[in-house]
């Protein structure tokens, strides 16, 4: 692999399943400028249009879950039984999320009081940036893409080196689906790239899922920009195994 691209070796066999060249530096203010650009429309779409979008975006996907299953597999190792379990996961998620939007995204009325108007109003915020990670590829991207876009946010997806055809599945989809040019895109990014995608002032949040030296990185990356940032970081799930369990089983 070059220091300008991305080999995904196949864990199965230890072949080259394919190659992409990363995003320079034209790419990178390309996309930016077409999400900026596409966020003052999008952001005034009904939510119920936004909704119909990502629902078709949605219908798109899984209907190419015999293709996008086996791939999985090929670019993370994930055995091939288990592979469509993804497509499934992010469907039910994608869905459950779309339909709770409208609701989630209303407008917050306090108890009134003489002499106020008191509301509290969800705005979108304009760039999401989302970073995901290879384990769980669909499963952690969804789970940022569906709430930005509903919410009426423009995504930039950079997905990992190891699983970069995943954000390009997503990508088809939104384009089948007829999203609005600019308002989701992908980038294939090194670390560098993500910092500075990250750092970018047209960016509102990031989103990152991944490591702990990841999410110090963008931390760094963001570092006095006052801009939304969520970090879902790597950590350890203990288990407390009783004196009277069945050590054979546990």
């Amino acid at each position: 692999m070059s220091h300008n691209s991305i080999e995904v070796i196949s864990p199965g066999d230890g072949s080259v399943f394919c190659r992409r060249e990363y995003a320079g530096e034209a790419q990178i203010r390309t996309a930016l400028s077409r999400a900026d650009s596409a966020f003052h429309d999008w952001k005034a779409l009904d939510i119920s249009r936004r909704a119909e979008l990502c629902t078709a975006l949605v219908d798109d996907f899984v209907s190419r879950k015999d293709e996008i299953g086996p791939e999985i597999t090929r670019q993370m190792g994930r055995p091939i039984r288990y592979a469509a379990g993804e497509v499934a996961g992010f469907e039910e998620r994608a869905r459950h999320m779309i339909a709770i939007a409208a609701e989630a995204l209303e407008t917050v009325r306090p108890e009134p009081k003489d002499g106020f108007h008191r509301f509290i109003e969800r705005v979108p915020l304009g760039t999401v940036f989302v970073v995901a990670p290879w384990n769980y590829p669909y499963l952690t991207s969804v789970n940022a893409i569906i709430p930005a876009l509903m919410a009426g946010n423009t995504v930039v997806l950079k997905h990992s080196s190891q699983t970069p055809l995943c954000a390009e599945q997503i990508h088809r989809s939104a384009k089948a689906a007829g999203l609005p040019e600019g308002v989701f895109q992908f980038l294939h990014l090194n670390h560098d790239g993500t910092s500075q995608v990250a750092a970018d002032p047209s960016v509102r949040m990031v989103c990152f899922t991944g490591s702990v030296d990841g999410g110090i990185a963008m931390e760094k990356a963001v570092a006095g920009q006052f801009k939304n940032i969520g970090l879902e970081l790597g950590g350890k799930d203990p288990a407390y195994v009783r004196a009277d369990a069945d050590l054979g089983h546990a």
